[in-house]
């Protein structure tokens, strides 16, 4: 195994981990409508940061009948199609998400669930989609009506756990891989349940637990929330730092409710969503400093910003990334600084999913070169604390450890395939990058 500096074409970048979110990863909401607020914009168009895109929205043709309908708006279904691969093509992800604000979905019936799983299975082969949201808002299938989380008595909830469990294995069987699943809750559909368990308070609980090992990405939302229960039994307020973390610790480490204990998920699978700007939602934007501040500390690198303290005081450093409704909002100037999220994204997470934006710096030095398999990182011109990350060329993070500034590393990637890799340096401010070639 030989380490080089040289940069090459990269022509084989959706070959490898096909079925993986890009880790870190910058979740945006796209809307398939023409907004005078937030126009429309190309998909092919969208800024290149974000790295996983979920198409809004798929619904059914009434809410009686859950044979579910997506039709792409302003260009034709080829050109759709063809801009859904221009963005594969770069390492993207494309889901398409299933619901909204405005849409019921209730599989209460046999009839109902048969025709979601075959008109979800025909969109998803005919539009060539990565994967598939469930952003259901309304509707028997989220809430609660007996039972206990790990085992619900609501005929919609159980439906709605096969049917989806059908789609993941009709598209294994055509595509010989895994169809990408994320879902986006609000609170009260989840961290609620710490309150009460039923109707809509702990609704997607259920849900969550029936699909854990299928599920990607849990990204609540953050926001249209009101306030809601921390898991140290205090009350915290949408919009603020205290808010985010208290929320998204909550999703990792678990909880207690009237039906059962919800075991936490792997932070890796846990996304913070919130709105691009003030006027995306309802309530609950939170602006860029304090996103920030809290991810940080939720993440173990910065310091608490509030008066929530985290159970686990090293923090998750593997937490998977930010979600935003909406890539739309994000991309107008009359809301917020034009892609005001995505920006503050990148200098949280320090990672430009654009290979090509990739910078090189003259501060990283690794040696030796070729090697036989281990190397040396020594920086100049930087200080402060730091850490040392590893990042596949589809943004997978394979290795996070701390750096102690002031010292060499040395790294072994015995255990890493050959291919193109990115070295990241943290001082605490900044990121420090290098693209490497592993042979």
């Amino acid at each position: 195994m030989k380490i080089k500096y040289t940069i090459i074409a990269l022509t084989f970048i959706i070959t490898i981990c096909k079925a993986q979110i890009p880790n870190p990863a910058l979740i945006g909401y796209w809307h398939n409508w023409t907004d005078i607020n937030a126009p429309y914009i190309p998909l092919d168009s969208i800024d290149n940061r974000y790295n996983v895109i979920e198409v809004a929205f798929a619904v059914p043709t009434s809410p009686s009948d859950m044979n579910i309908l997506f039709t792409p708006d302003v260009v034709s279904a080829g050109v759709f199609i063809t801009k859904v691969q221009t963005l594969q093509s770069q390492g993207k992800k494309v889901l398409l998400s299933i619901g909204g604000a405005t849409t019921s979905i209730d599989l209460t019936t046999t009839l109902n669930k048969n025709a979601f799983v075959s008109t979800m299975t025909a969109i998803i082969n005919t539009y060539g989609f990565d994967g598939i949201d469930i952003d259901i808002e309304n509707g028997n299938s989220i809430l609660i009506s007996g039972g206990t989380i790990t085992a619900p008595t609501s005929s919609a909830q159980i439906n709605l756990i096969d049917a989806i469990k059908k789609i993941m294995a009709n598209y294994r069987t055509t595509h010989s891989q895994k169809l990408l699943l994320t879902m986006a809750p609000e609170t009260a559909y989840v961290q609620g349940g710490q309150s009460a368990f039923g109707s809509i308070w702990g609704g997607y609980l259920p849900i969550i637990d029936g699909l854990r090992d299928s599920l990607d990405v849990l990204q609540v939302q953050l926001y249209n929330s009101g306030s809601m229960y921390g898991i140290d039994g205090n009350i915290y307020t949408q919009g603020t730092a205290d808010f985010i973390i208290a929320m998204t610790e909550a999703v990792i480490h678990g909880f207690n409710t009237a039906g059962g204990m919800f075991a936490g998920l792997p932070a890796s699978k846990v996304a913070v969503g919130l709105p691009a700007c003030t006027n995306a939602a309802g309530g609950g934007f939170v602006d860029s400093a304090n996103v920030k501040t809290a991810i940080d500390y939720l993440r173990g690198n910065g310091t608490q910003p509030g008066t929530y303290v985290l159970s686990n005081m090293s923090g998750y450093p593997s937490l998977r990334g930010m979600m935003t409704w909406s890539i739309n909002w994000d991309a107008v100037s009359t809301c917020a600084s034009l892609y005001q999220y995505a920006t503050n994204y990148e200098n949280i997470f320090g990672f430009t999913t654009s290979i090509s934006d990739q910078a090189l710096s003259t501060s990283i030095v690794i040696y030796p070169n070729p090697t036989s398999g281990n190397f040396t990182i020594t920086l100049t011109n930087i200080s402060n604390y730091g850490s040392i990350e590893i990042y596949s060329s589809l943004g997978e993070r394979l290795v996070s450890e701390p750096f102690s500034l002031s010292s060499k590393k040395e790294i072994n990637l015995n255990n890493i395939s050959c291919g193109i890799y990115f070295v990241k340096v943290y001082n605490g401010e900044k990121y420090y990058s290098k693209k490497i070639i592993v042979e």
